[in-house]
């Protein structure tokens, strides 16, 4: 009895310094079961055709576990946190036109913040106990301006992951390893919907309200 009070007690103040976390970032924090988190094959798929970041960064395939090993992995679960990201940094409005080609830097405020913001999550549940805790990001990795598998030439090889710089920090995307995050996250009543971009030109986005999502596995 005693040993299960403790475990009460050790949750509530992780979910309470998860949730200070949380509003200090300008986040929500939204639990989902893990059971509830889709997984399907067409999400590789649109990774490896329609994505510009395919093969250039190491938290992106091929360099991650695809949809299967992900379905296998959240079997092992049974506590999660999907972690809400609204618009962009500093980014009220944008005109198309002016968004360069490479809009993966132009977008390096969202990712940074989300990036940092599930990688101290993760960090805040593991050193509070949770050993098994894990977390997800959205959009390729930018902690390098030139990620080492861009620069790489040659067939791929997931040995050039040895090389890479953040490798403490780094953490792959939810649609990297196949989660379906619009499927996931509608579940939930969150929102989500594709940005539109000026004449369905790929990266012309015509306004910033991006709603992003992070992925917390806890336990």
């Amino acid at each position: 009895m005693a040993r299960k009070q403790e475990q009460i007690s050790s949750a509530a103040k992780l979910e309470k310094d998860l949730k200070a976390m949380a509003g200090k970032r300008n986040v929500e924090l939204c639990p989902v079961e893990p059971g509830d988190i889709v997984v399907s094959e067409w999400v590789r798929w649109k990774c490896m055709f329609g994505c510009k970041g395919y093969g250039k960064h190491l938290s992106c395939p091929p360099y991650v576990p695809g949809p299967e090993d992900t379905r296998k992995m959240l079997k092992e679960y049974h506590k999660a946190y999907i972690i809400h990201f609204k618009g962009i940094p500093g980014m009220k409005e944008i005109d198309p036109d002016k968004v360069p080609a490479n809009w993966h830097a132009f977008l390096s405020g969202l990712i940074l913040w989300i990036h940092n913001t599930v990688y101290d999550m993760e960090q805040c549940a593991f050193y509070a106990g949770y050993y098994k805790a894990l977390a997800f990001g959205a959009y390729p990795c930018y902690f390098c301006e030139d990620c080492v598998a861009e620069q790489a030439k040659g067939v791929v090889d997931l040995s050039v992951k040895r090389d890479c710089r953040h490798a403490e920090k780094v953490r792959t995307s939810m649609e990297a390893v196949g989660i379906d995050v619009f499927a996931t996250v509608r579940k939930l009543g969150l929102p989500i919907d594709v940005i539109p971009c000026k004449k369905n030109e790929y990266g012309k986005f015509m306004h910033p309200g991006f709603n992003s999502y992070g992925l917390l596995l806890i336990e």
